[in-house]
């Protein structure tokens, strides 16, 4: 598969999984009981891991070589390339997903599910709606 088709791939399932985790915070997350709060723990994690990879598939299309492809590196290639803006944001969207997939604790949970609902879906609105325009440019020139 060439890099520019498997960027475009990983964009549409992205999208797909923004889509949801978009979808189940609508209606904010007071309404929501601790089963759908886990859920969108579940789908932001989801959406987390097609994001950095969409960052590393567009990178390696670009050009742009990471020695060791880890989230943290793909995340800090992403933004000197531009392709994201407010880096620290993103590096506190990885501890939070990776705080996530190793404890639990009630508090760590409910401070996660926040920064979600106020702080990350702008983030992947913003991934999103850059590549968006991006593709639309080189579809339609």
């Amino acid at each position: 598969m060439s890099q520019e088709i498997r960027w475009k791939y990983r964009f549409d399932n992205y999208s797909r999984a923004y889509a949801l985790l978009r979808e189940a915070l609508e209606d904010g997350v007071e309404p929501l009981n601790q089963l759908e709060l886990e859920g969108v723990v579940q789908r932001f994690e989801f959406t987390f891991e097609l994001s950095w990879n969409l960052l590393k598939d567009r990178l390696q299309y670009d050009g742009v070589i990471i020695p060791t492809l880890t989230p943290r590196n793909v995340i800090r290639a992403a933004c000197n390339a531009e392709l994201i803006d407010e880096c620290e944001d993103w590096i506190d969207m990885l501890i939070d997903r990776n705080k996530m997939s190793h404890t639990y604790d009630l508090e760590s949970f409910k401070e996660v599910v926040d920064n979600i609902f106020s702080r990350y879906l702008a983030l992947f609105d913003a991934l999103y709606q850059k590549l968006m325009l991006e593709r639309l440019k080189n579809e339609h020139p």
